[in-house]
């Protein structure tokens, strides 16, 4: 497991400086482009959250912007980027968006600007420890030779079900997820089926907690995950082969429960979407969102670091910015770096 520091005295000095992203901005050495609040939306999950947390902080403190956030889902948010209610949208799926957006871009109504990060993960991992041991926690490989899904056969004892004696267990999305219709498939499509139990966690949260506690232990599991997550950020896993990805093949895996043939889930690109209105009246704002650009594996560190420290989006912000200037700085011209500094 990584080792993350804590920052707590750190963020404590630059809480104040954060504030909480009221109305009430300190009055700044710029001027807003736009007279009104930059309006993000307010995605339910963390990692929109923290990327909405370093753009606002970008924009209040270096371009002297106020700004909001419209909470909501993914869909009625997409929606309102169309219409107008939202300004920004900070993750923009594009290889599995929404038909609210892909309408909207029909309408030329919002346009995806830049891409956040490129590298967005899905499969069926293990731990790292079960190929390649873990010589500092004491742990010998488990299973040397499992680099595929094809290999899985062999390894049914090292996965076993308590509740299933002779049957592996793969842990699967909770029911009624888009990912557990998939990874169903994909059993059957892998012969898999009668082997392995299709264990299907009750929440997200059961499905994280299980891959954390087998890390913990240093217990072997096979189980599906994404990345960017806190998951992915904490603990070292191992993606195990598939075939290439092929469109029609996944495609086919959503709607067909018995399928002859699975594919690798495609790595997708998640981009920064906005307002073409919004695009036209603040260009200096939408060239900063274009340059804006992460990762799947520093995310999932500042997810991960949230985690570990109980942290809010918005003190992971503070703590990325405050440790990472390397990345964001090359995001803004120089004198609206030197503000953000001087907020921190």
């Amino acid at each position: 497991m990584k080792t993350l520091p804590t920052g707590a005295a750190m963020l404590m000095a630059a809480g104040l400086a954060f504030s909480t992203f009221s109305s009430s901005a300190q009055a700044q050495e710029t001027s807003c482009e736009i007279d009104r609040p930059v309006m993000f939306a307010g995605l339910n999950y963390d990692s929109a959250l923290f990327h909405n947390a370093v753009a606002r902080f970008i924009i209040e403190k270096g371009y002297g912007c106020k700004t909001d956030a419209l909470p909501g889902d993914v869909i009625p948010l997409l929606t309102g980027a169309g219409r107008g209610d939202v300004d920004v949208v900070m993750e923009i799926w594009r290889d599995n968006v929404a038909d609210a957006w892909k309408k909207a871009e029909a309408a030329g109504t919002v346009s995806q600007i830049g891409v956040n990060f490129d590298d967005a993960i899905e499969g069926w991992f293990v731990p790292r420890y079960v190929v390649e041991g873990n010589a500092e926690r004491g742990i010998e490989p488990m299973a040397p030779g499992l680099k595929s899904v094809s290999d899985l056969p062999k390894y049914i004892d090292l996965f076993d079900d308590p509740e299933e004696p002779g049957k592996g267990r793969f842990y699967n999305c909770p029911s009624g997820w888009v990912c557990e219709k998939v990874n169903s498939a994909k059993l059957h499509a892998y012969n898999l089926d009668e082997s392995y139990t299709n264990f299907r966690p009750g929440t997200g949260a059961a499905l994280s907690a299980a891959i954390a506690s087998a890390h913990k232990r240093g217990k072997p599991a096979l189980y599906y995950y994404w990345g960017p997550t806190w998951v992915m950020g904490l603990y070292d896993s191992y993606r195990l082969e598939e075939p290439a990805y092929d469109a029609a093949i996944f495609d086919k895996l959503k709607t067909d429960p018995a399928p002859a043939k699975a594919t690798a889930y495609p790595q997708s690109t998640v981009t920064v979407g906005v307002n073409t209105d919004f695009m036209k009246s603040a260009p200096k704002l939408v060239t900063f969102l274009t340059h804006y650009e992460t990762s799947n594996s520093l995310v999932s560190e500042m997810l991960a670091y949230m985690q570990e420290n109980n942290e809010k989006p918005e003190g992971a912000a503070l703590y990325f910015l405050q440790q990472k200037p390397e990345i964001w700085k090359p995001w803004v011209p120089d004198a609206i770096a030197e503000r953000v500094e001087s907020a921190l």
